[in-house]
């Protein structure tokens, strides 16, 4: 479990630490906040194409194989990307250290429910420590090391986890079955067509370039024709995506799941909202911290802990209340933290107290304690039991999606600068979408399945 646990940490830790390293980032390369944000798009991008590749990959190739291949991978890119000449090499790494970390959450879950037989949910439930943990104290660690050392730190930290994990996992983890004969018979072609390597590259190129397309029209006034071009070739390689993937016999993305489930449509409709309001205010109240309110790395990484703490604290406890009541309850009630959070955004005024920000943080973190749980069961109840390897596969490119759309609704409102005013409209917008959320949590039927 710890082997396993201090691996999959590092995709969630290193996704929120650098949170925190925005506005330094910016600073170091002469960057705006849109072009600095491709560090967080360029990750989550990364992370929701490689998971459900890696996962395929370790059928064939074998668990323990591709954990370990992660630490390696995950190891020389957290090494390397501090001593990136420029911008763009940083961007390079970040992509290479998302592929290392994604190789460990895609086989980390199955590693324990196939070696450990007793006990299993609490053996899953620790799991879930390590990531929402790692993910909820990131900021906290980012901003203590960054005012200790420099960016460079929350690299380097990645190091000590990684030798632990590698040490740990190479003598614990049992060894692999051997791969069928089909798997180490199979030609390169057909090894492509099993992972779907056709729908991966038409989802990459479609989804790369219509974000692209809208960040370089984000605030200049006018419309040239290269981000119009972008974004037509983002629209086309996305519909061409869609068809794809709906005659392949083993999709990337198995869209006719979620005609044939409607229900885990919804679910997954919901998570991606969760996850926009989430991730807009995990990454945009840093930088509206430090470039608005002036407030040191260190001082914002401490702020930034009432949010982790807060979801913490309320994980374990929704757990009991989902167990009772269902999800509904529990969901119902995050819809209304995250509106009274956002709402609470567009009160904030350069005269406000800084500890004032706790409010919303406090609402987000418990929201977020909620969502964990409560998202997670309502997944399973509308997945049907043959179906969920692929339903829980799906569950978490919804939260990547829902990160992506995050950072770019920040980098379209905030453009150049962040800005106190561009920071009250999207408490406005993001009021908007939780009571979105709220709504539909309160339409959803008891059996987890919304009306559809």
């Amino acid at each position: 479990m710890i082997s396993v646990g201090l691996g999959v940490l590092l995709n969630p830790l290193n996704s929120s630490m650098i949170s925190v390293a925005l506005a330094r980032l910016q600073h170091v390369y002469h960057l705006d906040f849109t072009d600095v944000s491709w560090v967080i798009f360029s990750f989550y991008i990364a992370s929701a194409i490689a998971q459900p590749v890696m996962g395929k990959a370790s059928d064939l190739f074998g668990r323990k194989k591709i954990f370990l291949t992660g630490l390696v991978v995950a190891f020389v890119a957290s090494l390397i990307a501090p001593l990136s000449p420029n911008f763009g090499w940083l961007i390079v790494f970040r992509i290479v250290q998302s592929i290392g970390t994604s190789m460990m959450v895609a086989v980390g879950m199955a590693i324990v429910r196939i070696h450990i037989t007793e006990k299993q949910a609490t053996a899953l439930s620790v799991l879930s420590i390590f990531l929402s943990g790692a993910a909820a104290i990131g900021p906290f660690i980012g901003g203590v090391l960054i005012h200790l050392w420099d960016w460079s730190a929350i690299f380097f930290v990645n190091i000590p986890f990684v030798v632990a994990s590698f040490l740990l996992a190479w003598r614990t983890i049992p060894k692999d079955e051997p791969p069928t004969s089909a798997a180490r018979n199979m030609s390169v072609r057909k090894w492509f067509d099993l992972i779907d390597a056709f729908g991966i590259l038409l989802f990459t190129v479609g989804l790369v370039a219509l974000l692209v397309g809208l960040l370089s029209a984000k605030s200049s006034g006018h419309v040239s024709s290269g981000p119009v071009i972008l974004g037509l070739i983002g629209l086309v390689a996305l519909g061409a995506f869609v068809r794809h993937e709906l005659k392949a016999t083993s999709p990337f993305i198995p869209l006719r799941t979620y005609a044939k489930y409607p229900a885990m449509t919804w679910v997954n409709v919901e998570f991606i909202l969760v996850n926009v309001l989430y991730y807009s205010l995990f990454f945009g109240l840093p930088s509206y911290l430090q470039m608005v309110r002036h407030v040191s790395e260190f001082q914002t990484g401490i702020l930034m802990l009432s949010l982790g703490l807060c979801s913490l604290v309320a994980s374990p406890l929704a757990g009991r209340w989902i167990d009772k009541s269902g999800p509904r309850p529990a969901l119902l009630v995050s819809g209304l933290l995250m509106t009274f959070g956002s709402v609470w955004i567009v009160t904030l005024n350069q005269t406000s107290p800084v500890t004032s920000v706790c409010l919303a943080l406090a609402a987000f973190g418990i929201s977020n304690g909620l969502n964990n749980v409560g998202m997670q069961a309502a997944m399973f109840k509308s997945s049907p039991k043959e179906m969920i390897g692929v339903a829980s596969g799906l569950f978490m490119t919804s939260r990547y999606l829902g990160t992506i759309l995050s950072s770019l609704l920040l980098s379209i409102l905030m453009g150049d600068t962040f800005s106190a005013g561009g920071f009250r409209l999207l408490g406005v917008i993001l009021s908007v979408l939780a009571l979105s959320l709220v709504f539909m949590s309160w339409r959803r039927r008891e059996s987890g399945q919304p009306v559809s």
